[in-house]
C-alpha cells in the first residue's frame, strides 16, 4: 500500500516538475496528446532579467519546441500567451520555430500579447484571443546606448521590416493596416503605437477567432484528427 502511494506521489511530482521549471505540461487523452506551452511575463533574451521579474527564457523554449516537433507521442501544441513583450530576437526566434512546425499548433492570447508577443500570437497555424485580451503594437525600441547616426536608424528599419513581414505572412492583416497601427500617435501616453482588443484583433485579421481554452483545444483536436486522417485542414 505504501509502495503504491509512493509511486503515485512520484508520478505527480514528475508531472508537476515541467510546469514549475518551464511552464509546460503534456495532456494525454483519447483524442490525442497535446503539449501546453505558456509564454508569460517578459521574453528573456541574451541578458538576464532581475529575479523579481516574471520571464520566459528562450533557451528553455527553443529545445522544448524541437522536442515537441520530433516526439512521436505528442500530436499538437497549444501556446498560452500572456506577455508584455521583451527581447526582439529571442521572441522572433521562438515565433519562427512555432511557425515552421509541421504538427498542429494553436495559440491563445489571454490577458495580453504585447509588443513581440504579436508575432508569437500569429505564429501558430490557428490563433485565438479572449474577448478581454489586449495587444500593443508599436515600433521597435532599444535599451541602453543609442548612437545617433544613420546606420542606427537603418538598423531600426530592418528590424521593423522583419516583424512586418513575419506578422503579415502568418496572419490576414494587411501590411498597410499593421504599419498604421504601429506608427499611430495620440493613443499611447508618451509613446507611438496602438492597443487593440479581442474583437478588433479578429476584425483586422491579426487573430483568427475569438475564444477561450475550450475553443482552442477543440480546434487543436480537430486539426490533429485531420492530420491523422490525411485530410486538408479547414480554413
Amino acid at each position: 500500500m505504501e509502495e503504491n502511494q509512493q509511486g503515485e506521489q512520484q508520478e505527480i511530482e514528475q508531472a508537476i516538475q515541467p510546469i514549475v521549471e518551464m511552464g509546460s505540461s503534456t495532456i494525454r487523452t483519447g483524442r490525442g496528446t497535446v503539449h501546453v506551452l505558456t509564454i508569460v511575463g517578459q521574453i528573456e533574451g541574451h541578458q538576464l532579467l532581475p529575479p523579481t521579474s516574471k520571464s520566459t527564457k528562450y533557451e528553455h523554449v527553443m529545445p522544448l519546441l524541437a522536442m515537441v516537433e520530433e516526439s512521436e507521442e505528442v500530436d499538437g501544441l497549444l501556446v498560452l500567451l500572456n506577455t508584455v513583450g521583451g527581447d526582439i530576437e529571442a521572441g522572433l526566434g521562438i515565433a519562427e520555430l512555432i511557425a515552421s512546425m509541421s504538427k498542429p499548433t494553436v495559440s491563445l492570447v489571454l490577458g495580453g500579447g504585447h509588443s513581440i508577443g504579436v508575432p508569437l500570437a500569429v505564429s501558430a497555424k490557428r490563433s485565438f484571443i479572449a474577448p478581454s485580451a489586449a495587444m500593443t503594437i508599436h515600433p521597435v525600441r532599444l535599451n541602453g546606448l543609442v548612437i545617433g547616426v544613420p546606420q542606427t536608424f537603418y538598423y531600426f528599419e530592418r528590424i521593423q521590416e522583419r516583424i512586418l513581414q513575419f506578422v503579415t505572412a502568418n496572419s490576414s492583416i494587411k501590411r498597410e493596416t499593421f504599419t498604421k497601427l504601429m506608427l499611430q500617435t495620440g493613443e499611447l501616453a508618451a509613446d507611438v503605437g496602438s492597443v487593440i482588443y479581442g474583437e478588433e484583433a479578429v476584425e483586422l485579421g491579426l487573430i483568427d477567432r475569438i475564444g477561450g481554452l475550450s475553443d482552442a483545444l477543440s480546434c487543436l483536436h480537430e486539426m490533429i484528427e485531420e492530420r491523422k486522417s490525411g485530410a486538408a485542414p479547414s480554413p
